[in-house]
Order: C-alpha cells, then structure tokens, then sequence
C-alpha cells in the first residue's frame, strides 16, 4: 500500500470513488473543475494490481484558518473496505496537520466509531469556525442535517481551550472556545448559515 499525495492523474479515479459515495447519499458530490482546483488538499491510498497501480482509498485536507483543517471526501473503494486503508489515509492527514502546525482537524460523518478510533471526539457544530459550513448549502440535507462533528485536537492551545459536556453515559460533547476573532465571521461578500439539524434535540446531530 502506498500513501502520497494526489497527482492529476488520479483525478479519474478520484471523480468515480467520491461520486459513487455521492449517488448513495453519504457525500457531497465533486467536479472535475473542483476537484482539480483543490487537488493539493487530497491524499492517495494506492495498491498494485497485476502490475498496475489502483486507488483504493482517498481524503482532503481543507484548510479552514491558520488553525483549523478539516478532513474531507473520505472515501474507500468497496473490495478494501474494513482492511485500515481508511485509517492509514487519515493518519497521513493528520500527520500533514501536524506538520502545518494546527491546532485542531474536523469532519462531518456518519461514522463516528471509525473517527474515535483515529482520536476524533463529537463537537458541539456550534464552535466550530463559520467558514466550516460553506459548502453545507449545496447539500440535499441542508435542512435536515444527519451527520455527526467530529474533532481532533492537536495542540496544547486547542486542549486547553476546550470543555466537556456529557450528555449520556454514551456520549461526552466537546465545545471548543474560538481560538481567534475570525471563527464567527463569513468570508467577504459571502452569507454563511449553518445547516439545521435532523434532530434540534440531540446537538450532536451535525451537518
């Protein structure tokens, strides 16, 4: 298996494993205009197969703030399902975040056990920056939101900069204090609204 980062010619590939996810409901669909625009986000798993490279996973890594990443268009290819290609994927992630010196990654997901064991926690959607739902308008669920927010703090600052709500014996919620002024502010010329969850009820419904 061999993790690097995304070339052009992966694009094919790339567009086919994301949309497939998309058609089924479970992820934003992508572009070829898109994904070639943010292609350094996006980090390959590669196997070989009879002499031939195969893309059986991939991810992003958007940046959000000089803080803050987040993790998406997480995708494995159904026959490398449940064999840590997933896993291996969001490390590399991780391990890029790190190098950038952030303080915190997160992601919207409907699998929530697999982002605890890569060392996510649920957030409140609440304090994550406002930039991190831009691209929430163009979903089908805008206005009923069935994924959960996921959070991985990195740095000692984001840490200390948050606390711990327990709801149930189950669930344990992260609320994170903004780590600068831009958190709560739209991009120029742009109206950003959070989408609605599926359940107001339980605020760990996200996205």
């Amino acid at each position: 298996m061999k993790i690097r980062k995304a070339a052009l010619s992966d694009v094919p590939a790339l567009l086919g494993l994301i949309n497939d996810y998309a058609a089924r409901g479970v992820m934003l669909p992508r572009t070829e205009f898109e994904l070639c625009e943010n292609l350094r986000d996006f980090t390959v798993a590669l196997e070989t197969v009879d002499g031939e490279e195969t893309l059986a996973g991939c991810g992003a890594l958007h940046f959000y703030t000089m803080q803050t990443a987040e993790v998406r268009s997480l995708a494995v290819a159904e026959n490398r399902k449940t064999t840590g290609v997933g896993k291996k994927v969001v490390q590399a992630l991780l391990e890029e975040a790190r190098e950038s010196k952030l303080d915190l990654v997160f992601a919207f997901t409907y699998v929530v056990g697999f982002f605890e064991k890569c060392g996510f926690e649920v957030v409140d959607r609440g304090s994550l920056p406002l930039k991190a739902w831009k691209d929430c308008v163009r979903c089908p669920k805008f206005s009923c939101c069935d994924e959960t927010a996921v959070v991985c703090l990195l740095s000692p600052e984001a840490v200390a900069n948050t606390q711990r709500t327990t709801i149930n014996d189950a669930i344990s919620l992260v609320e994170i204090k903004p780590l600068n002024a831009a958190w709560a502010m739209s991009p120029p010329g742009e109206e950003i609204r959070r989408p609605t969850p599926l359940n107001p009820g339980r605020v760990f419904q996200q996205r």
